[in-house]
């Protein structure tokens, strides 16, 4: 039996024991005998009684409250899935006779039961009737629940049985033909604008960019402004929507911005059916897709297992288990614990593969340095043109998609000037704000890139409506990384997506930089023209660039 029974009566304890052995016929909600029983027992107590009935009539977990509510017993072995009911319905005594109240309707949606009843338990109320309620399929009017019309027990209008297997193979149809639509994961964003955000619509949009270019299917964004709560980040009520929308649209992932705590994680997954992720961990998946070498792989791994090492706190029985057998008898080991240690093993494993790699990189570095052979880095706000400027300057084939993280992997090609002179290129991933410090080690084989440049490259996506805070973004980081005393060129692309092309050019006249299309090899004329004359201090006429060899001719045209 759960909740508040101190203070009661042994033949209390034992009236509430012996519901366990009430049945309730499939059809009905509730019968009247067991009505009655129940609220004469409740005025006795003077504390609310409620009942947990599976969908076979059987009494499954017996509840005790105070006089205004009905304590909540774990359910864990009654487990919903994202399309159906917990197979459960409450029904519960109300001691003033009062309407379902919202505590009730928010244990109809945290718990996703079948529905929720109340029973009148004043006395003298004759005929005894009860008040219920029940959850919506997806719907126009966004309406989570419906609460129907008050009635008597006896004379109750519902056919159960039937009832909540029409109303579950609802919900899976409504969802299945939203899933159809697309085929891919199905997620719903969740943003807190507490007040610590410069633009929160640009940071609201960058988010939905993440998801889509993490290959998920946005269903919903939900945006809430208050202070952040420590045990949900959101507030408990919009939190509890959103467990019903959940439920009404087949939802695979919970993706919250900004980042959660450990602890937040698991208090909201105690209350989710569904996958709980936040931003960091949502761009550690874009890079764990996109990561082509060895390197990133190895980088990525390790970065994601840093960040979900202090995020794996016990869940339930299966983490909690301690191992035994011969010659391990005693306290033993919790799971836990050895799913710490395997972590742990695993990213000293990782770092020191990691440490040969970066080795191997220094000495490359060592050598082009010898050669003499100046290197040009390109940087900027992820997706702003980078592997495309790379491409048109080289002739390269680096992949340049218009997803964020197209590029993870540094990307590297010689580009020859006359005069036999020649520069390394180098493509690099792309830079985001609000860079969490776990994120930062998979950007190390860049950074590693950028330390060793003799001039950047700063694209900067001038059709972006939040252009200037993306190279303010890209500012800091750099200067974060103390890299702001390497000279640099601010290319302001994508100029023929504007329909003014001269707010590139203003842009261009107001931070000293060049107004380009990467895709237009036209425009980068007077970028390679001002390439050549910083790396070699000169005043050239012309300056046509070939990639090792090819036609010199190519630029021109």
């Amino acid at each position: 039996m759960d909740g508040n029974t101190t203070g009661l009566k042994s033949s209390q304890v034992d009236a509430l024991e012996r519901l366990y052995r009430r049945y309730v016929p499939p059809e009905q909600v509730v019968t009247q005998e067991v009505a009655l029983y129940m609220a004469e027992l409740s005025r006795d107590i003077r504390r609310q009684v409620g009942l947990f009935i599976d969908r076979k009539g059987n009494v499954q977990f017996v509840a005790v409250g105070d006089a205004d509510s009905v304590s909540m017993p774990d359910l864990g072995r009654f487990r919903a899935s994202r399309t159906r009911l917990r197979g459960l319905r409450m029904v519960h005594t109300h001691l003033q006779g009062e309407p379902l109240s919202n505590a009730d309707l928010t244990d109809l949606s945290r718990l996703s039961l079948d529905l929720v009843a109340a029973i009148d338990s004043r006395p003298f109320v004759n005929p005894i009737v009860m008040s219920v309620a029940h959850l919506l399929p997806v719907n126009p009017e966004k309406k989570q629940f419906e609460i129907l019309p008050t009635a008597p027990v006896h004379d109750f209008d519902l056919d159960f049985s039937a009832f909540v297997k029409a109303l579950e193979a609802e919900f899976g149809r409504k969802a299945e033909g939203l899933k159809a639509r697309k085929g891919r994961e199905r997620a719903v964003l969740v943003f807190l604008d507490d007040g610590r955000a410069e633009n929160p619509e640009s940071e609201v949009a960058e988010f939905r960019e993440l998801a889509n270019s993490a290959g998920l299917d946005v269903v919903d964004l939900v945006v809430q402004r208050r202070r952040p709560d420590p045990r949900y980040l959101i507030g408990l009520g919009k939190l509890q929507e959103l467990l019903v929308r959940t439920l009404q649209l087949e939802v695979d992932l919970l993706i919250f911005c900004p980042d959660l705590s450990p602890a937040q994680v698991k208090s909201i997954s105690d209350l989710a059916e569904v996958r709980v992720i936040d931003r960091t961990q949502l761009i550690l998946d874009i890079f764990s897709q996109r990561a082509a070498s060895r390197d990133g792989r190895l980088q990525v791994e390790a970065a994601q297992l840093k960040y979900l090492m202090p995020r794996l706190i016990g869940a339930g029985h299966a983490m909690s288990r301690l191992l035994g057998g011969i010659g391990i008898r005693g306290p033993g080991e919790t799971k836990l614990e050895t799913d710490r240690r395997r972590i742990r093993q695993r990213i000293s494993h990782l770092e020191k593969q990691l440490e040969e790699l970066a080795r191997r990189r220094k000495e490359r570095r060592k050598r082009r340095e010898r050669s003499g052979i100046p290197i040009v880095s390109i940087v900027g706000y992820t997706n702003a043109g980078k592997s495309t400027l790379l491409n048109s300057l080289t002739h390269a084939r680096a992949v340049a998609e218009d997803k964020l993280f197209a590029t993870l992997d540094p990307y590297t090609r010689r580009l020859r000037f006359p005069k036999d002179r020649e520069m390394v290129l180098t493509d690099t991933v792309g830079f985001i704000r609000n860079l969490p410090p776990d994120l930062k080690t998979a950007f190390k084989a860049t950074l590693e890139e950028l330390e060793s440049a003799d001039l950047l490259l700063h694209v900067v996506d001038a059709s972006s409506p939040w252009c200037d805070e993306q190279l303010e973004a890209v500012e800091r980081l750099l200067a974060e990384l103390e890299l702001q005393w390497i000279p640099r060129i601010t290319l302001f692309n994508k100029m023929d997506r504007l329909a003014d092309p001269t707010v590139a050019s203003n842009l261009a006249r107001r931070y000293g930089g060049l107004s380009i299309s990467a895709l237009e090899k036209a425009t980068l004329r007077p970028l390679v023209a001002l390439i050549e004359r910083t790396l070699w201090a000169e005043q050239p006429k012309s300056a046509p660039v070939t990639n090792g060899g090819a036609d010199e001719e190519e630029l021109r045209s």
